[in-house]
């Protein structure tokens, strides 16, 4: 089984409507081991998983070797492979020294910004080495924020003419913000966003800026973040839920919370329609979805599967809890 794919305009890649974001590979909070992380991988191929995230950030370089690894007993073109570029991971001498970037993994490496030309293929040609593949699919800027005139000058070119050498297939960049991306989408030609958490259903900021230009130039939009930190990732939002990686403040949680009761007169679960509302946008090819074990994945599958009733979203958007404007699933019949 493998699940529905959507295609990238202008590019050959295809990607599954629901995607393996990996960072919790890279011990992202709390450490797994080898065997979990390779179990975890082995369970998105089961359920039809084909598009696999991953960048060297994520546990400084861990999740690239641990997904390498999981995938290198797969087809390698029955499967899509992204990595991102940005970040050079330079050594450190021995310390004892923990991460202080919010994964679980000894101080081996400091992250150096570099978008500079030598900086994205050395980043690229490690990255190459960690994963244990020859080529990588998808190539994003990761987190390019302060960066804007280097991207433009150096980094964006030199990803340019790596796609035009058939080098990796599509580019683009990954970010928590939409102006930015909105901007590379008017000056560039890039082939897909990742978007963390600016396309949600407690969130429809990117409808503004983003997502017209991107419907307008053919640019694939990568959903991530679509449980906004994990506050709507329970079918009961808790007190201390996290948004935007922070403790979420009272009244986001009570919006939530105003939605999940929506989403139980209806049948359903909150999650499920998380899940479900950015695949409504034409724009959107994906929902990239992170899990640190095999039962994650199944629950995320299931979730995309659940079906969802068409009258929630008229219920939500007369109760001002979803914009108007926003699109939402065909009507089924």
């Amino acid at each position: 089984m493998v699940l529905p794919k959507r295609q990238l305009s202008g590019s050959p890649v295809q990607l599954t409507e629901l995607s393996l974001g990996c960072a919790q590979l890279g011990n992202l909070y709390q450490a797994i081991s080898d065997e979990q992380a390779r179990d975890t991988v082995d369970a998105a191929w089961s359920c039809g998983i084909r598009y696999f995230d991953t960048a060297p950030h994520y546990g400084l370089g861990l999740s690239e070797r641990r997904l390498g690894a999981a995938l290198a007993e797969y087809p390698r073109n029955e499967f899509v492979l992204s990595t991102k570029v940005g970040r050079i991971l330079e050594p450190l001498h021995p310390s004892g020294d923990r991460d202080d970037e919010g994964f679980d993994v000894a101080a081996t490496h400091r992250r150096v910004w570099d978008f500079s030309r030598d900086g994205i293929l050395r980043s690229l040609e490690e990255s190459l080495g960690r994963l244990g593949v020859d080529s990588i699919d998808v190539v994003y800027l990761h987190d390019p924020d302060n960066h804007w005139r280097e991207v433009l000058d150096s980094a964006y070119p030199t990803l340019e003419e790596l796609r035009s050498q058939g080098v990796i297939s599509a580019i683009g960049a990954g970010m928590n913000q939409s102006q930015m991306l909105t901007d590379l989408a008017r000056n560039t030609d890039m082939d897909v966003f990742m978007l963390a958490g600016r396309y949600t259903l407690l969130e429809q900021t990117a409808l503004d800026d983003l997502l017209p230009v991107c419907l307008d130039r053919g640019i694939g939009i990568v959903a991530a973040g679509v449980f906004n930190s994990g506050l709507l990732s329970r079918n009961a939002p808790s007190n201390d839920a996290k948004y935007n990686y922070s403790e979420a403040p009272a009244e986001l949680v009570a919006r939530a919370r105003r939605i999940s009761e929506i989403c139980e007169r209806h049948g359903t679960s909150l999650p499920a329609v998380a899940l479900a509302f950015p695949l409504a946008h034409p724009s959107v090819v994906s929902v990239c979805v992170g899990a640190r074990s095999p039962e994650q994945i199944k629950r995320n599958v299931d979730l995309c599967q659940e079906p969802v009733p068409d009258t929630i979203w008229t219920e939500l958007k007369d109760s001002g809890l979803l914009r108007l404007d926003a699109p939402v699933p065909p009507t089924s019949h």
